[in-house]
């Protein structure tokens, strides 16, 4: 998520709302200092996976878009923080996992929300299309999702890599939820109202180095095997 610290925030949040938070994720991501995580357009979302997948498919709880995506292989930290410097001299591993968190909130909690203007500028268009396609197949149903974000457990890079200057940054999130999912007449059909849920979620960053767009966009999501 130097100046451009972790420009994340600058691409990750949400008009009047969206541009609000638009603010606080560029105050998270940084300005631009030369890296800026979450690439061409925002990061931060779901829960339990979006990569390349083929399809969609809501999780426990409607609030996460499923994406397969391939195993990730452990690095050692400074490999992968030297890997990104590489190309954006200016990353900082600290603020981009600082900005990551606050977007993965944001996210998590737009797409239970069903908000769709504030996910656009923090999702790739591919992403983007799989959240939104979600979201209108359970207004078809006339389903709700109330989720409660009761915090993060922890957040660390598990991988990076760069194909032609496109930086990518993998975080494995562990977060808390409380999910619940109403039918059209309010029946539970999902969740607890009084359980939380560890949620562990793998999602992937993208940020085109040579753009002076410092915004990190969430690429993809996979659900740990």
């Amino acid at each position: 998520m130097g100046d451009g610290g972790f420009q994340f925030l600058d691409i990750l949040l949400l008009g009047a709302i969206a541009g609000f938070i638009a603010l606080r994720l560029r105050a998270v991501l940084g300005q631009r200092t030369g890296h800026e995580q979450r690439r061409r357009r925002p990061p931060f979302a779901g829960s339990e996976s979006e990569a390349d997948k083929a399809g969609t498919e809501d999780r426990d709880g409607d609030n996460v878009v499923s994406l397969p995506r391939r195993d990730i292989p452990e690095q050692p930290v400074d490999e992968k923080i030297a890997r990104i410097r590489a190309v954006d001299p200016a990353f900082d591993g600290d603020e981009f996992l600082g900005g990551a968190k606050a977007a993965y909130e944001m996210i998590v909690t737009a797409f239970a929300a069903g908000d769709k203007d504030n996910l656009r500028p923090l999702l790739s268009r591919e992403v983007f299309n799989d959240f939104a396609a979600a979201i209108d197949e359970r207004v078809k149903r006339g389903e709700t999702v109330e989720t409660t974000f009761v915090g993060l457990r922890g957040a660390e890079i598990v991988e990076t890599q760069v194909n032609n200057r496109i930086a990518e940054v993998t975080i494995r999130f562990e977060s808390e939820l409380i999910s619940v999912t109403k039918d059209a007449q309010g029946h539970v059909i999902s969740g607890h109202a009084n359980s939380v849920e560890q949620v562990t979620d793998i999602w992937t960053f993208a940020r085109d180095t040579r753009s002076r767009d410092p915004n990190w966009t969430l690429i993809a999501t996979t659900a740990p095997n």
